[in-house]
Parts: C-alpha cells; sequence; structure tokens
C-alpha cells in the first residue's frame, strides 16, 4: 500500500511545491494546448482566405501587369508555406494533446485503484483469518449433522417387522386365487336345475307314437 500513497505525492504539501517547481498539472497543460490549438486554427483560416485573395490578384493582373502578378504569387507561396508550418505544429499538439489525455486517465486509473486497495485493506483489518478457518469447520460440521438428521428423518420405519414376510405373501397369494377364482366362475354360462329326461321314456315315448300312428292309418284304410 506504501507504493501506492508513494505514487501520488500531489497529496502531501511538499509534494505539492515539488510539482509546481518541475511544470503544470496534466489539466492545466491540456487546456494551454486547446487554446493554443483554436488560435492555429484561426490563423490557418486566415491564410486560407489570403492565399485566395493573392490568386485573385495574380489572375487580374495577368499580363497587364506582370509585376503586381508576380508580386501576388510571391505572397501566396509564404502564406502556403506558413500555412504547411502551421499544419505540422497542429500535428505535434494534436499528439501532445492525445499524450496527455492518456497520461491524466492513466493518472486517475491508479488514483482509483489505490483508493480501491486502501478499501480492501480496510475491509480486511477487522478480519482474522485463523477465526474464518475456524468458522469454516464449524459450518461444515453443522450441515454434516444437518444430512445426518435428514437421512434419519427419511429412512424408513420399522413398524411390522415382528410379522414374517414370506407367510404374509402367501397369504397374499390365496388372496388373489380367490379373486381370480370369483372372476372365472361368473364368466361361465349358468347350468340348469331340471333334470333331464332319461332314455327309457324318450323310447317309451316314440313307440306310443309309432303306434297311435298306425291305428290312424288302419282306420283310414277301412
Amino acid at each position: 500500500m506504501s507504493k501506492f500513497s508513494n505514487f501520488f505525492k500531489g497529496g502531501s504539501s511538499s509534494g505539492s511545491s515539488r510539482s509546481r517547481k518541475q511544470g503544470p498539472s496534466p489539466q492545466e497543460a491540456l487546456h494551454r494546448l486547446r487554446e493554443t490549438e483554436e488560435m492555429l486554427t484561426k490563423k490557418q483560416e486566415y491564410l486560407e482566405n489570403r492565399i485566395q485573395k493573392e490568386l485573385e490578384t495574380a489572375r487580374r493582373s495577368g499580363t497587364k501587369n506582370k509585376r503586381a502578378a508576380l508580386q501576388a504569387l510571391k505572397r501566396k507561396k509564404r502564406f502556403e508555406k506558413q500555412l504547411a508550418q502551421i499544419d505540422g505544429t497542429l500535428s505535434t499538439i494534436e499528439f501532445q494533446r492525445e499524450a496527455l489525455e492518456n497520461a491524466n486517465t492513466n493518472t486517475e486509473v491508479l488514483k482509483s485503484m489505490g483508493y480501491a486497495a486502501k478499501a480492501i485493506k480496510a475491509a480486511h483489518e477487522h478480519m482474522d483469518l485463523d477465526k474464518i478457518d475456524e468458522m469454516m469447520q464449524d459450518i461444515t460440521e453443522q450441515q454434516e449433522i444437518a444430512q445426518e438428521i435428514s437421512d434419519a428423518i427419511s429412512r424408513p420405519a420399522a413398524f411390522g417387522s415382528e410379522f414374517d414376510e414370506d407367510e404374509l405373501l402367501a397369504e397374499l397369494e390365496e388372496l388373489e386365487q380367490e379373486e381370480l377364482n370369483k372372476k372365472m366362475t361368473k364368466g361361465l354360462p349358468k347350468v340348469p336345475t331340471t333334470s333331464l329326461p332319461s332314455r327309457q321314456v324318450k323310447i317309451k315315448k316314440k313307440t306310443e307314437e309309432e303306434a297311435e300312428g298306425m291305428t290312424h292309418l288302419a282306420t283310414w284304410a277301412s
């Protein structure tokens, strides 16, 4: 943590005095660079207008006033040279401004990281690693106890263990067989209750019917 505090020397009075001797802050330098860019841009526009005017003067003079036309072209060349110098200066300023902006961004990022590191250190000051390990062991132990309790509660109780399971299964099979017999009995046709006539009765009845038929035949023949 001391490295972060030593990095930002602006926080102390001595560091502030040293920074003033060394030069302006990045914010101040950026402000000056933007002002210079604005000034050069205005001069750039001025030179471009002057170049156009000198060209018009040279065209108007032409062969009528050759000396005036040449002077106008010379001024145009000087203005173009100044314009090229301004273009180069603006490029250099733009590069410098971007470098300062990046440096300023990095400074702010480092400050934020330093503050965060201090906050983390303050949060950890009240934490004892030994106590944390002991607490985690207690939590693990209580979780194991809770799991054992859940397993004991969910285990089926041994009610009815005094009965023989084989006997119960045999009794269940008998009940199922009785139920099956009832269903099969209901599906069969009913047996008639009246007794059927014997064979001798049938023969006797047939003989009587034949005798009666012969008597009718004899009567008809006479």
